[in-house]
Parts: C-alpha cells; sequence; structure tokens
C-alpha cells in the first residue's frame, strides 16, 4: 500500500497561448532548477522520456522545467488526437520509476553559452544587466512559466534588451505581442536605459 501511495502520479493538460503547444503539468519536481529543450530525438539521449515522445506522430519539440513538460506539435495534427495519449504516457513513465535524466542535462549547453564574454561589458552595463535579470525574475518568469514556457536574458546593448524564448513561448503567435506590449513597456518603464526588447528562439 505504501509502495503504491509513493508511485501516485498525477498529470494534467492545459492549453497554452501558443496553439501549437500544450503543457503537461506533473505533481512532483523534474527540474530543480534550469529548463531544457529538444527540437529532435537524437538530442535527447540522456532524457529518455523526450527521447520516447518524438516516437509520437506529430511531436515537434520537448521542453522541460521545474514541474512540467511542454510539448509542441507540428500544424498537420490537432491535439484532440494525440493530446490523451501524451498525458497517459507521461504519468506511465513517471509512474514506471523511470529516471527523468541519464546524467547532468546541461553538460551538452555549457559549450555553447549565448551571454557574452564578461571582459567586454562596463561596470555600468553589468550592473544593468543584473537588474533587468532581477525585473524578469520577479515580474515576467512566473507569468511566462505559467504558460508552459520560459525566458531568458541574453544581453543588452546600446539599449536593447535581448531575450531568448523556450518552449510554448517559441513560436508562438501571441509572443510579440507579450514582448512588447508587456516586457519592453515594462523594462523602459522601470528602467530609463532601455529603449527596446527583442527575442530570439531558443
Amino acid at each position: 500500500m505504501i509502495e503504491a501511495t509513493k508511485k501516485l502520479v498525477e498529470v494534467y493538460a492545459e492549453s497554452t497561448p501558443n496553439p501549437a503547444a500544450m503543457k503537461f503539468v506533473v505533481n512532483r519536481t523534474l527540474l530543480a532548477d534550469g529548463v531544457v529543450e529538444y527540437f529532435k530525438k537524437e538530442d535527447a539521449n540522456i532524457c529518455p522520456l523526450a527521447y520516447q515522445l518524438f516516437d509520437f506522430t506529430g511531436v515537434k519539440s520537448v521542453f522541460i522545467t521545474s514541474n512540467f513538460v511542454t510539448v509542441t506539435k507540428t500544424n498537420d495534427i490537432d491535439w484532440y488526437d494525440i493530446m490523451g495519449i501524451i498525458r497517459e504516457f507521461i504519468k506511465g513513465f513517471f509512474m514506471g520509476g523511470e529516471k527523468l535524466f541519464l546524467g547532468n542535462p546541461f553538460e551538452r549547453k555549457i559549450e555553447s553559452s549565448p551571454l557574452p564574454e564578461s571582459s567586454n561589458l562596463s561596470e555600468g552595463e553589468s550592473e544593468i544587466e543584473n537588474q533587468i535579470k532581477d525585473m524578469l525574475d520577479e515580474y515576467v518568469r512566473p507569468a511566462v512559466e505559467q504558460d508552459g514556457g520560459a525566458i531568458h536574458f541574453k544581453s543588452f546593448h546600446n539599449g536593447t534588451v535581448t531575450l531568448i524564448l523556450k518552449g510554448s513561448c517559441s513560436g508562438c503567435p501571441s509572443s510579440t505581442v507579450t514582448l512588447k506590449a508587456g516586457i519592453e513597456n515594462l523594462l523602459k518603464k522601470m528602467m530609463p536605459q532601455v529603449q527596446e526588447v527583442i527575442a530570439e528562439e531558443g
């Protein structure tokens, strides 16, 4: 009885602002910190869940963070056809006690870090960057995670803040509106040094 209770897993699906992405929330911590995203099966060798999800017809990318998995599909398939199956598959994966990662999921990403060399930054720029990161963490990140995505600071240069969008935010039709009407307005209002916010897909 204790063993059964220990293994009880709940997974529910939530739609996101991106019609191509669905968020699958699990009642346990998947990643204590950070995010991972896979765009092809061969890149997901270290993550058996993502690796197997790519076997489902229409799965385009798999994004994992805190307590949810965001699956993005191709346009030629409807969520109605695959949502229930994917939800049950994720539930079965965790109930089976399989490991989510077979090693350090971040190891591969270290060599291609998009951040600029810190030696190129003046002290003033470093301070502004820290303020921008703090504001993103406090005001933006929680809302973006609720929608099944993630946002990362990449750089601040000549008044322009560059962010990286991942998960459901990547390729989302409404992400441009969120970026300009929400994030850009917030940062410009609170920091006069910021003139523009642009985004790159992760």
